[in-house]
């Protein structure tokens, strides 16, 4: 049942292109912004201003939530994501390398910008610890609740190319 669960969660981020992601202000209250991401497997990657309210708000509390909906023309067809998760920067060089180019994949208008147009971003990891599948075709807000353990992000990485992620904090 996990395994089909996975990829279903799987298949659901790969139908969408923008998620909802939930950080805790420094006054603890939550601030909530949609962003564009890749992901492989169950992990995802977005980036954003390195001086954004997002970015500041990671940098002294990882933990978030996500949510997305992949695109439906009825009820009966929702299906979605939503996540406890922890985020955390991007800095290893061969990593940044991977995730820009999974970008570049999935957004080829990214190659159109200049450098000297862009601002200075950061790029995060964010490593899902519950998710909760969302799917009305079994019923009217069906979901099921999984827990997400490092076994469960190692066995959905992508043939296990990100060698630097297994066995790491990305994975745990």
């Amino acid at each position: 049942m996990k395994h089909k669960l996975q990829q279903k969660m799987i298949d659901i981020l790969a139908r969408c292109m923008d998620m909802t992601i939930a950080t805790t202000r420094s006054d603890g209250s939550p601030q909530a912004t949609v962003v564009s991401f890749v992901h492989d497997g169950l992990l995802l990657y977005f980036g954003c201003g390195a001086g954004s309210q997002k970015a500041m708000n990671i940098s002294r509390d990882p933990r978030v939530s996500v949510a997305m909906t992949a695109p439906y023309e009825n009820w009966l067809e929702i299906n979605g994501l939503s996540m406890a998760a922890t985020a955390r920067e991007v800095v290893l060089p061969s990593e940044l390398t991977e995730i820009g180019r999974m970008m570049v994949q999935r957004f080829p208008q990214i190659s159109a910008i200049q450098p000297s147009e862009a601002a200075p971003v950061k790029l995060f990891r964010v490593r899902p610890t519950i998710i909760s599948v969302l799917d009305y075709s079994l019923g009217f807000g069906h979901t099921d609740l999984v827990k997400i353990g490092a076994d469960d992000i190692a066995e959905t990485l992508d043939s296990m190319r990100h060698h630097w992620l297994v066995g790491t904090s990305a994975t745990s």
